[in-house]
């Protein structure tokens, strides 16, 4: 089925062509007058772009007000007609508009007709390329890898939604001095991973981690206090980068035992990362020496003490010094510029991909702008095709970045069962006349507890640091995921009662109480609120908007009795399809972000 135009983009361009009919003058050149349409508390939206077309026309703009409501369409006349149901010109030239009942009923049939709700497709979609979830091999995921893989997995759902091809890339570390160590170390001790075939038949990613926690340890300590060792793993740094058969097939052991417990982590936060998506440092690992020739031949990167550099005139160092992006060390060794360097041919060249975004931690965009533009002038990546979207701290209740009392970092699998540790106390006060099991309010505590996690980051701008409370997340009031899983929770209940004597049936023909016609606009506006929540990359929006849509069906539900609607049958058929549309849209609003929707809470 088609797209659906929302009332806010039909009222908008009835009001340009109404500007065009008014003031002719206004539809010559390239940009058609903007009526600056948005939603009002006077009435359902309020146009205020007559004000600026009047001073650039050195006009009166309540004139001009007046001469575009009279180009609008009155109701049943021509096309368009029907749509809006009053308009008054307001103050010094503002456009007052009333939505016709009508029109918001049968728009809203239109979206509940349509699989996507009437969502259209994104105009000129592409190919995408997403860096995000970027844990390290041989070390365990901690808080600081949420943001990361949250983000990155909703911004991702939302883009394949709007029609997006979207490449997932999970940058992992795994190549490096470090495994020369690690390496070294199994050689020398080849059973620490021997129940690594144990762990792969599903034993679980909390042993694997705590194998590599013992290699890990065991191996920094001899590193660090056994010079003819730290020679040896100096050595087998070498062997691997030269890819020796044995020293290889050691790194793939530590590799794959790394990958188990990933998808240990990965399934307890419920986001799917494919293995053919992990693409690590290793995987540009050959490509290397070709970067650097031709940055250098290029005159891109010069050397500067033995080491390849490239200079920006302004990144300047404390001293007031150019500090330069080393892409190869002067020991002949290749850092993070280097492999992502790599990357970026990789993904342009080779992908083909329009759009580079990295899902990172703002404290490495100094990094990232420097590897962009060292790409951009060597003719690698077009102007503008790469975008880091960097994130902000999660911190501690005391306004610090969230470690343990130790000041140790916080694992994530730790954080996450204290979430469903939290929600599970939530769901039993709240499901004891629902006659859940045990099992059932498990299931249910899982669904709130990550649900909670994901929401609390989300619904924050990315930029922002946010406070990591668990009170409040898995809270019924307030802005928190769980009140919106109540709202859908409370949707399922009322189709429940109403059986098979009402079912969800549109009716235009009905007057509309005010709560109804709060809820249909913002229903409407779900296509809107995604095409803005792709364009600027910021999940938040979408966020506010299905807390926003749960407030709106709360005080529907407190104010417009259902199945005992007053109205008679036709009245309830028409608020239990709006109950209807409102789980559909709450359904997958939450599922673009990750979030689960039971259906009794």
């Amino acid at each position: 089925m088609a797209s659906v135009p929302s009332l806010a983009a039909t009222v908008h361009q009835r009001l340009v062509d109404a500007l065009s009919a008014a003031v002719p003058e206004t539809a010559r050149g390239d940009a058609a007058p903007d009526p600056l349409l948005r939603r009002s508390d006077r009435a359902d939206f309020q146009a205020n772009g007559m004000l600026a077309l009047a001073k650039r026309l050195k006009g009166n703009p309540r004139e001009l007000a007046a001469k575009v409501t009279e180009a609008l369409p009155a109701a049943g006349e021509g096309e368009g007609s029907g749509v809006i149901e009053h308009i008054e010109v307001s103050g010094p030239g503002f456009l007052n508009i009333t939505i016709a009942d009508e029109a918001i009923v049968r728009t809203l049939a239109a979206r509940a007709a349509d699989d996507r709700l009437g969502v259209p497709h994104a105009e000129h979609p592409g190919v995408t390329v997403i860096d995000y979830s970027q844990p390290n091999v041989a070390k365990e995921m901690h808080v600081g890898h949420l943001r990361s893989t949250v983000i990155g997995d909703a911004i991702t759902q939302i883009l394949e939604y709007r029609g997006e091809r979207v490449i997932r890339r999970h940058h992992i570390g795994d190549w490096g001095t470090q495994f020369g160590m690690l390496i070294q170390h199994l050689i020398e001790h080849p059973h620490e991973l021997d129940h690594a075939s144990d762990a792969a038949a599903g034993e679980g990613g909390e042993a694997a981690m705590a194998r590599l926690n013992r290699l890990y340890k065991a191996s920094r300590i001899r590193f660090d206090s056994d010079e003819e060792f730290k020679a040896r793993a100096r050595d087998r740094v070498v062997e691997l980068q030269a890819g020796e058969a044995e020293t290889l097939e050691l790194w793939h052991k530590i590799v794959d035992e790394s990958k188990i417990y990933f998808q240990d982590v990965y399934r307890q936060l419920d986001v799917e990362i494919r293995d053919e998506d992990v693409v690590g440092e290793s995987a540009y690992n050959d490509d290397l020496q070709q970067v650097v020739k031709d940055l250098e031949e290029s005159g891109v990167a010069v050397r500067s003490e033995g080491a390849l550099c490239v200079f920006f005139e302004d990144v300047l160092g404390p001293d007031g010094e150019p500090t330069p992006l080393i892409v190869q060390k002067s020991n002949g060794g290749f850092g993070y510029a280097a492999t992502d360097l790599a990357a970026i041919r990789d993904r342009i060249g080779t992908l083909h991909a329009d759009t580079l975004l990295y899902v990172v931690d703002a404290r490495q965009a100094l990094h990232f702008r420097m590897v962009f533009e060292t790409a951009r002038r060597a003719g690698w990546l077009p102007e503008g095709a790469a975008r880091q979207l960097p994130f902000g701290t999660v911190l501690g209740k005391d306004g610090k970045p969230f470690k343990t009392r130790e000041g140790e970092t916080i694992r994530l699998v730790d954080l996450l069962d204290e979430a469903v540790e939290r929600a599970a106390a939530v769901v039993r006060e709240k499901s004891a006349n629902l006659g859940l099991t045990e099992a059932q309010i498990q299931e249910r505590a899982t669904e709130v507890g990550i649900g909670a996690v994901k929401y609390a980051d989300l619904s924050n701008s990315l930029t922002r640091d946010y406070v990591f409370d668990l009170d409040r997340m898995v809270s019924l009031n307030g802005d928190t995921s769980v009140y919106l899983q109540y709202a859908y929770a409370r949707t399922r209940s009322i189709r429940r009662k109403a059986g098979d004597t009402a079912q969800p049936v549109a009716h235009p023909e009905l007057a509309l109480a005010p709560a109804e016609r709060a809820l249909g606009l913002h229903l409407d506006a779900f296509g809107d609120t995604l095409a803005e929540t792709a364009e600027a990359y910021e999940p938040h929006k979408l966020a506010a908007y299905l807390y926003q849509l749960a407030s709106h069906f709360t005080t529907f539900y407190d104010q417009c009795p259902v199945l005992k609607a007053e109205g008679g049958p036709a009245q309830t058929e028409n608020r239990l399809f709006l109950c209807e549309l409102t789980a559909r849209t709450l359904h997958q609003g939450m599922a673009l972000m990750g979030i689960r929707t039971p259906a009794e809470l």
